[in-house]
């Protein structure tokens, strides 16, 4: 092994920030990222830069805006010939991996049987070895999870299962799209914990470890499905629930929808959506127990790989990195999923563990989350990527601090946040109007629209003229106006 050390990053899907042992909620159980936090830094106030699967996994690939790559929704994929980190890491000489979730294209576009057919297209984005599989929907192309379900005789009732908690229509936008049961429903999958999706995952990436044999260092990059709904924990992964007092939302009032514009039909959509008129108390904490349960099957998996790279005597030469791409809203707000700009949906986990561990330290400067990637080509001595907009959080991993970000911007459906130490504004990107308005400092939850607030008016132009304006002045790469703007 050359001196170089390698580099693991685990991004799952939809795990919502503050639902983390070390973030403060003990009722979920994560002591395998608690350990990680407990030897490393955590960084308490990242955003991803769009609150959707592609849009923000395009962003983590190219170190830019979603105004740039022009990836707004999950209908859009990066186009052809977009440099990324990963050939960066490549030219450091990294032998870089893929395994598990991509979500980078959509596969049910390309006619192909298997997902294995599809492995030069991760491997034109940089990855030198590609074991691809889907989300949790196993949609019309089949991957090596369905393959395993299928031998083991659960493809079919899973099928069946899944298709009850699948949307038919424009599911990411909550128009014209109908499915049998309720966003809130949690009912197991019918699997057992082994064969769960999560459980496969977590093995797939700890043989890999435990496999390695190459002289060169390894970027490694694991995709867990969940815990994106559905909420299938399975009944043996929820037992640990049973009798565990879970966590709730800070606030589950519903959006201010007056004075929001456009915004507005974006919230009613995801309020539609999310069935919150039926979305009980009871329902809410249904949903986050089995959220939760999905959770810690996840914090088990990174639990066994850090054990892989021990008994490998590779932890001490490993950089370990835990994120996910976007948030989730269960329940605050009366909302579930994401797609909204609120902090629950926008904000993720990000948790580091540098070789050897280090003091534990908490990070709470504002941080995007394309500067990961760009972490990551630092850690890893690689070149610059060109037109990158992320900056290296190595200054903090190593103890002391850079100049901090003054806002971090996420954007969703021609919309965009704009949070700064104290604010929360929310943009239509395409009128250039606000929409929302928090005073975090007073209203942490963001209950309370301050938009049209006399008070607040020279804050709101101050932040429109110094901090929105001369980011909507960059054309934006959408090749259709947004479905809510245009």
């Amino acid at each position: 092994m050359t001196s170089a050390p390698n580099i693991v990053v685990v991004m799952s899907d939809q795990h919502r920030a503050d639902m983390l042992g070390c973030a403060g909620d003990h009722s979920v159980a994560t002591p395998a990222i608690d350990a990680l936090a407990a030897s490393g830094v955590r960084f308490s106030r990242v955003s991803c830069q769009g609150p959707l699967c592609m849009p923000s996994r395009a962003s983590f690939l190219t170190e830019r805006y979603v105004r740039d790559h022009g990836v707004y929704t999950n209908w859009s994929e990066v186009s052809d010939g977009w440099p990324t980190y990963l050939w960066c890491l490549r030219e450091a000489g990294y032998h870089t991996v893929h395994l598990g979730k991509a979500h980078l294209y959509r596969d049910e576009l390309t006619g192909a049987r298997h997902v294995d057919e599809l492995a030069w297209r991760l491997r034109a984005l940089g990855f030198c070895e590609v074991v691809e599989t889907g989300d949790k929907f196993l949609g019309e192309v089949a991957t090596r999870y369905s393959d395993h379900l299928a031998a083991s005789g659960l493809l079919d009732a899973y099928r069946r299962f899944i298709a009850e908690r699948s949307y038919q229509g424009e599911a990411e936008t909550g128009r014209n799209a109908t499915k049998s049961v309720p966003m809130w429903d949690a009912t197991p999958a019918p699997l057992p914990l082994a064969s769960y999706v999560d459980v496969w995952h977590g093995a797939l990436a700890t043989e890999w470890i435990l496999s390695y044999d190459k002289d060169q260092p390894f970027f490694l990059f694991v995709g867990f499905p969940g815990p994106h709904d559905p909420w299938d924990a399975p009944a043996e992964a929820l037992a640990r629930y049973q009798d565990v007092d879970i966590s709730m939302p800070a606030s589950t009032a519903r959006p201010q929808l007056e004075g929001t514009g456009r915004y507005r039909a974006l919230l009613e959509s995801f309020l539609w959506l999310s069935d919150s008129a039926t979305m009980t108390t009871d329902a809410i904490r249904s949903m986050r127990r089995s959220y939760a349960a999905d959770i810690t099957v996840i914090d088990q998996a990174v639990g066994e790989m850090v054990a892989a790279l021990e008994a490998r005597s590779l932890l001490e030469d490993t950089w370990f990195l835990y994120t996910t791409d976007h948030g989730e809203m269960a329940g605050s707000h009366g909302l579930l999923s994401k797609c909204v700009l609120y902090e629950p949906a926008v904000r993720v986990p990000l948790v580091v563990r540098p070789p050897g561990g280090c003091a534990p330290r908490v990070v709470g400067t504002l941080v995007e989350q394309l500067d990961v990637p760009a972490t990551v080509r630092e850690l890893a001595g690689a070149p610059p990527l060109p037109g990158s907009e992320g900056r290296s959080l190595l200054a903090h991993l190593e103890g002391g601090s850079s100049p901090p970000r003054r806002v971090a911007v996420s954007e969703n459906w021609g919309f965009a946040s704009f949070e700064t130490d104290r604010y929360r504004l929310v943009v239509d990107e395409d009128a250039g109007t606000p929409c929302q308005l928090f005073d975090l400092d007073q209203d942490p939850t963001e209950d309370v629209n301050l938009v049209a607030d006399p008070a607040l008016s020279e804050v709101l132009e101050e932040l429109m003229e110094e901090l929105v304006r001369p980011f909507l002045a960059i054309p934006p790469a959408r090749p259709v106006p947004s479905l809510f703007t245009g």
